[in-house]
């Protein structure tokens, strides 16, 4: 979808962090709660995505992920645009699934 001459995009955060100690584990939580403040939404244990309007939008929003970062473990991000994203094959079990869909976008004239 193109919103105003703009190129929608998908954010994924891929995490692998450390549980092992309570301080570690406050890392864990206060980053996932990072990004569930932030519009991020689980796709995966481990794994969260968002829809952003543009390009631009989507390196705010990477930014913002890259300042929560915990000290520790393993955090990596990409970004998809929608006809990329759309191209992702989903399965439950055996059962293929579609994607998830882009919000709707305000337009403004």
């Amino acid at each position: 979808m193109h919103i105003s001459g703009y190129r929608c995009m998908w954010i994924i955060v891929f995490f692998d962090l450390p549980t092992d100690t309570k301080k570690a584990k406050r890392q864990y939580t206060d980053f996932r709660k990072g990004l569930l403040e932030d519009g991020f939404a689980m796709m995966q244990y481990s794994v969260y995505y968002r829809h952003c309007a543009s390009k631009e939008n989507a390196t705010v929003h990477m930014d913002r992920v890259r300042k929560i970062v915990p000290p520790d473990g393993e955090v990596r991000l990409i970004q998809f645009t929608d006809k990329q994203f759309e191209r992702m094959e989903v399965f439950l079990g055996k059962r293929r699934t579609k994607t998830e869909e882009a919000p709707a976008q305000l337009e403004m004239f």
